[in-house]
C-alpha cells in the first residue's frame, strides 16, 4: 500500500525517513543554481535495503514536477593495497546483471554506523585483512539522477593477513591483481563496477601513476 507522508512530516525533517540520520556531503553553491521545493513525498515500498517514493515537487519556474526517487542508505568500499601495489579485489555473482563483477571490498552502512568503520568491517568480512592506515578517497553519488546513495571510498595499506567473515548466503572469490593491471582493465571496459573503477583511479592518482 502506498504510504503517504504530510506536509508537516516534511516540515519536522522527514522524519519518517527509512534512513533519517543520512548526512550527504555538499559541492559548492552558487546563487543562480538550479532548485526544487519539496511539496509531497509519497512512499509505495519499503525493503531491507532501499525504500521508494514518489515526490511532488515546485520546479523554478513555478511548474509542478514529479520525482520517482529510490532511498537508500549508502555504503563504503576500501581499496587494499599491499606494498607491492598489489591490490585485492572479490568476484562476486551480481544478479540485477546475470554475471560476475570484479570488485572492490563493500558493504551497505548500517542504521548510525560511520562510513569508515562500515569499510573496515567489509575489508575484514570480504578479505580477512586488516589495515594500519586507512585513508579517504571520498564520496560519490551512484546514480543520482533516482537515487539517493552515496558510496563512501576508502584506501587501506599496511595489511595484515587473516580470516574473512563472510555473511550468511554472501559468496566473493578474492584475486591479487596488480593495481597497473586494473587500470589497463578499466581502460579496457572490463571492470565495470562504478564504485571500483572510481576508487581504482582516485588511488593511482594519489599514487601518481
Amino acid at each position: 500500500m502506498e504510504k503517504q507522508m504530510t506536509n508537516s512530516e516534511l516540515e519536522n525533517g522527514h522524519n519518517e525517513d527509512p534512513f533519517p540520520n543520512l548526512l550527504f556531503p555538499e559541492g559548492d553553491k552558487k546563487p543562480d543554481d538550479p532548485r526544487e521545493e519539496v511539496l509531497e513525498r509519497r512512499r509505495f515500498f519499503s525493503g531491507r535495503v532501499f525504500a521508494a517514493e514518489i515526490m511532488d515537487v515546485r520546479l523554478q519556474d513555478g511548474r509542478i514536477g514529479k520525482r520517482e526517487i529510490v532511498r537508500h542508505n549508502g555504503g563504503a568500499a576500501i581499496v587494499p593495497l599491499d606494498e607491492d601495489l598489489n591490490v585485492y579485489v572479490v568476484r562476486q555473482f551480481r544478479s540485477p546483471f546475470g554475471q560476475v563483477l570484479v570488485e572492490i571490498p563493500a558493504g551497505k552502512l548500517e542504521a548510525n554506523e560511520d562510513p569508515r568503520d562500515c569499510a573496515i568491517r567489509e575489508l575484514k568480512e570480504e578479505t580477512g585483512f586488516s589495515a594500519d592506515k586507512v585513508e579517504d578517497l571520498g564520496c560519490i553519488f551512484s546514480s543520482p539522477g533516482y537515487s539517493s546513495e552515496a558510496l563512501y571510498l576508502y584506501l587501506a595499506t599496511s595489511l595484515h593477513e587473516g580470516s574473512a567473515q563472510l555473511d550468511e548466503g554472501e559468496f566473493v572469490n578474492v584475486e591479487k591483481i596488480p593495481l597497473k593491471d586494473l587500470l589497463e582493465q578499466i581502460n579496457e571496459g572490463k571492470i565495470r563496477d562504478a564504485k571500483t573503477v572510481v576508487a581504482l583511479l582516485k588511488t593511482a592518482r594519489r599514487l601518481g601513476l
